[in-house]
């Protein structure tokens, strides 16, 4: 199969998915009931891998960060919080939300109150059930400014849940939640105003019930570090997991409500950040699904168990406005952009199907009011952002002149995977060949070192991503609000945030056509001030062994779900 299918294969399959990311609702199928552990049970471990003829075993490429669904940020934490809990929805296979822990809801007629009825079948691992009260302790828990959770605006300015940015910003204390228990199994939630995807963001982890008297009765701090330390609700349950472990694993739920659904035993994990090390551990048998990059990809073109699936993430380069006074420059930031050769990375490093992007929201995964893609046309920032060293060494002649400097040296931060040393490597050779003068000194650090230093402002340059966490450009554009955490460049620009606030809470939250215009005038100053370098939308080149089906691959909130697999 040739580059040029594949990409068309991922656009295809992404643009399917996201168009029906922000549906409706669908009935459930009926629920396994099974004996619920006796209440006050501890939740199951062992320290063994999961074992049985159908488990499954995963390779991802960086460790988990944190299990607590109001804490992690990352998406292979996402990944494995929601193996082993449900929140209000699921996802269905094509992005939609659908019943879970929820087996209805009602919407008020205003669209700003939803109440949410919950499955009397619907139990924790320790056999208590799961009620209102664990979802109101965890929501509470991410807006408390004590937690400081960097996920809290996701309550607040995404799904204006009523009161949350006040109780964030410390004025009201995190009780005035706009969250109710009508009874244990009915939860109320109040929005601030009409929010269209808000049922999407119910499969996001931060929107995750805790019990509270099982985190309670924990020792601070440790919470989701080990499997005594976790509850499941879900599909399955922790059964070996140590902070920064290369290997963790998950069993089957037997009590899980929809346990007749769940083909698995269990799921292993392999942390392997080397790709080529990762496909010999495939080749040995003993991983079942692996991800390839750069060469590899082109060794096992038209190999029956390659699968192209679209990762939905936008790989970027922010750049620190605050600490770096020639990064503060407009004129440097153009030259850097247009230094750059997205097409050559994508088609000569990755080469696993991603595509070359030159806008701040990433194609395929956002459809507008009259169904097209928001970001369909790549061209349209092209004055600014292009693969083109002529247009670089223009910007970058004044921005010489602005700085009253001809040198200039910046750290490019990366994490330790073969693939991002590859990428860093080609845009230190591309920016320092096309801008004389620059040099690009690259640091590697694993990930959670790198996102820690980023969110400290402790970098110059840095290549990192961004997934979008619910299908609408709101989920870039947010980020580069003032004051958001992150908005890593610690840029701010009024007439931006006064377009974001229309969008959200202002003139044009009713109007969808209005909104989506809005949105693009807000990406247009980004991008005309460069506040991000974009790269590349990631794709994934996935080798699944032959009779592994049905895994989920989602561009939008949580890439991979094993619900529905079956390994023959």
């Amino acid at each position: 199969m040739n580059m040029k299918r594949i990409v068309a294969l991922v656009l295809a399959m992404v643009m399917a998915l996201s168009l029906a990311a922000c549906g409706g609702s669908a009935s459930s199928a009926p629920a396994a009931t099974a004996a619920p552990a006796a209440a006050g049970d501890a939740a199951p471990a062992t320290t063994a891998a999961a074992d049985g003829d159908k488990v499954l075993n995963v390779m991802v490429e960086v460790e988990v960060e944190s299990l607590d669904p109001q804490v992690a940020t990352d998406g292979t934490s996402f990944e494995v919080i929601a193996n082993y809990t449900d929140g209000l929805t699921q996802m269905d296979a094509d992005g939609a939300a659908i019943p879970a822990i929820a087996e209805s809801w009602d919407v008020s007629e205003d669209g700003t109150v939803y109440t949410f009825h919950l499955r009397q079948d619907a139990n924790w691992s320790n056999g208590e059930p799961v009620t209102a009260d664990d979802f109101i302790f965890a929501w509470q828990r991410a807006v408390d400014p004590a937690l400081a959770s960097e996920y809290s605006y996701m309550l607040s300015d995404i799904g204006q849940v009523k009161n949350a940015a006040a109780i964030i910003a410390g004025e009201m204390d995190k009780s005035e939640l706009g969250v109710k228990a009508i009874d244990s199994k009915t939860l109320e939630v109040t929005l601030e105003v009409p929010v269209s995807y808000f049922l999407s963001l119910m499969y996001f982890p931060t929107f995750y019930p805790v019990n509270q008297a099982f985190f309670e009765g924990l020792a601070d701090g440790t919470f989701g570090t080990s499997p005594e330390t976790v509850l499941s609700n879900g599909a399955f349950v922790l059964t070996s997991y140590e902070p920064a472990a290369l290997s963790f694993s998950l069993a089957k739920n037997p009590d899980y409500y929809d346990a007749a659904k769940v083909q698995l035993d269990g799921l292993n994990y392999q942390v392997i950040k080397d790709s080529q090390q990762a496909y010999m551990s495939y080749q040995n048998g003993d991983l079942d699904i692996v991800k390839l990059s750069g060469d590899q990809v082109e060794q096992v073109d038209g190999d029956p168990e390659l699968m192209i699936t679209g990762a939905g993430y936008l790989w970027y380069l922010t750049l620190n406005m605050h600490d770096v006074p020639a990064l503060n420059n407009q004129n440097m930031r153009l030259a850097l952009s247009n230094a750059v050769n997205r097409m050559s990375i994508v088609d000569d490093v990755v080469k696993d199907g991603s595509v070359a992007t030159y806008t701040a929201v990433p194609p395929q995964f956002a459809a507008g009011p009259d169904g097209s893609d928001f970001s369909a046309d790549q061209t349209m920032f092209s004055d600014v952002c292009s693969d083109d060293a002529a247009k670089a060494a223009a910007y970058y002649e004044a921005a010489k002149a602005e700085l009253g400097a001809d040198t200039f040296e910046f750290e490019l931060l990366v994490e330790d995977q073969t693939e991002t040393q590859n990428v860093a490597a080609v845009i230190k050779d591309q920016v320092e060949k096309a801008l004389p003068g620059v040099t690009l000194n690259i640091k590697v650090e694993p990930k959670k070192q790198r996102v820690a230093d980023i969110q400290d402002g402790n970098y110059e340059v840095c290549l990192t991503r961004w997934g979008p966490d619910y299908a609408d450009p709101m989920t870039y554009l947010n980020m580069w609000i003032t004051g958001c955490s992150n908005n890593y460049g610690l840029w701010s620009d009024a007439d931006y945030d006064a377009i974001i606030a229309d969008c959200t809470t202002g003139a044009y939250i009713t109007d969808a056509e209005a909104r989506w215009n809005a949105m693009y005038d807000a990406e247009k100053i980004v991008m005309d001030q460069a506040v991000i370098v974009p790269l590349y939308t990631k794709a994934d080149a996935n080798m699944i062994k032959t009779g592994v089906e049905g895994i989920e691959f989602h561009p939008v909130a949580l890439n991979r779900v094993y619900k529905d697999t079956v390994k023959g």
